[in-house]
């Protein structure tokens, strides 16, 4: 059956248009017609491509909002991040998940990667189901709407090494052999569409480098997404310099990690040989640039690898900020405080890194997300303008898979979303302990 939708403007290949038809069959679209006549679902303002959140951490939402007392790092971070991620359980994470999801339709994103690394209970054991927690973000995902692409994430050891220990112990599987025979069990959630599983590494501090041509292998074997955290910490590098000798990309490389169905997650202390072996690699890169931030990361060579020929996206990663206006118009403005120079990237640049390349034409998905280009933030702006003015506050309707999600800024599925957030949050920190 086809749906039609009418949009006052729409952001095309070509660029911002007027008076676009938009037929829908399924979750694909089918024919995009030009100066349309007004019929059908009727979307005011500006429909873009679905933006795509190509990392995430659902359960990194919690920590929002509660900044630590005094100076701090990355790895003192961590170990607030561990203390939620050590209370857990399938149900409340799939309530948890089910509200950022949410959140996360109603500021324009139609598919969320998530990085899943939370697989046991909190004493380290299996769950009855070994993919409980994974059968929890399936759910979430469903019932608030998106997209979503999972990636069983392997993650055997503590750092060079050293075994896991303490709640480190609940990320991880007894070794690469077990880790594939539960990956594989999740892989039947697999639609090809709506759901899709793939692979991860979660570092090459947490995986060792035996064991890394045996994820490539089960990731290659079914042609799987293979995403990998890279190079986020200086810390990280001096340690695999240490350990082996050699960069943790051409560590990565030497294993066979890298292709065109790898993402390399932040990427962000890279040496000109990296850049230059992702791009022979065909790989992507992942920047998030609203957490690099957050944790002082530093900021990314963006402008080098795409000079490198390399494919960027984004993602939301630790939902500091939930909002994919934000993380494109970052992409731009850090490579201006880096390179004092502006317009690095152009406006099309930006949304084609922000919908990881998905294009309203037919054959591409059904995903649309409009924006209101009357408020405050985006009035008097040109439509090209749009991805450098608008933010998630902005988008009033979205579709995902064709199906209508969010109707003037409320979501269809999930009610109260943010109330929800508060009450999963709030019973989550009570349960650990609030910093």
């Amino acid at each position: 059956m086809t749906t039609r939708f009418w949009c006052e403007q729409a952001w095309l290949p070509e660029g911002p248009t007027d008076a676009v038809g938009i037929d829908v069959d399924g979750d694909v679209i089918t024919a995009v017609t030009l100066g349309a006549p007004r019929r059908g679902t009727v979307l005011p303002g500006l429909t873009l491509p679905g933006a795509v959140n190509r990392h995430s951490h659902a359960f990194h939402r919690a920590l929002r909002g509660h900044p630590a007392e005094g100076r701090g790092s990355f790895w003192a971070w961590r170990e607030a991040m561990y203390r939620v991620a050590a209370v857990l359980d399938p149900d409340g994470y799939r309530r948890l998940a089910t509200a950022v999801y949410a959140e996360m339709a109603l500021a324009g994103f139609t598919t969320v990667t998530e990085f899943h690394y939370l697989h046991r209970d909190p004493a380290g054991r299996p769950y009855a189901d070994p993919n409980a927690m994974g059968h929890a973000l399936v759910e979430a995902a469903r019932c608030a709407g998106l997209r979503l692409l999972l990636l069983d994430t392997c993650y055997l050891a503590g750092g060079f090494g050293v075994a896991p220990d303490g709640v480190q112990q609940r990320f991880a599987d007894t070794d690469v052999d077990a880790w594939a025979t539960r990956s594989q069990a999740l892989t039947t959630h697999d639609d090809g569409t709506r759901t899709r599983v793939g692979a991860a590494v979660h570092s090459v501090r947490a995986v060792p480098a035996a064991a890394l041509p045996a994820v490539a292998a089960w990731a290659e074997r079914d042609a799987r997404a293979l995403h990998v955290h890279l190079s986020e910490q200086p810390a990280e590098n001096d340690a695999c310099l240490a350990a082996h000798g050699v960069t943790p990309t051409a560590l990565l490389d030497g294993a066979g990690c890298l292709g065109p169905r790898t993402t390399a997650v932040h990427a962000t202390h890279l040496t000109a040989g990296d850049v230059t072996a992702l791009a022979r690699a065909g790989a992507h890169a992942c920047l998030c640039p609203t957490t690099e931030r957050d944790l002082g990361d530093g900021i990314g060579p963006a402008g080098q690898l795409a000079d490198a020929g390399v494919s960027l996206c984004l993602g939301s990663d630790g939902q500091t900020v939930i909002d994919p206006f934000e993380e494109m118009r970052a992409l731009e403005m850090h490579e201006r405080l880096r390179d004092r120079v502006r317009g690095r990237f152009t406006a099309r640049e930006l949304i084609v890194a922000g919908t990881d390349g998905a294009a309203l034409a037919p054959g591409g998905p059904a995903d649309l997300v409009t924006v209101d280009t009357g408020s405050v933030r985006t009035a008097g702006a040109r439509p090209l303008g749009v991805p450098l003015s608008a933010s998630a506050a902005d988008v009033r309707h979205v579709v995902v898979a064709g199906r209508t999600v969010v109707r003037d800024g409320v979501h269809h599925h999930v009610e109260r979303p943010a109330a929800r957030l508060a009450e999963e949050i709030t019973a989550l920190l009570d349960h650990r302990g609030a910093p």
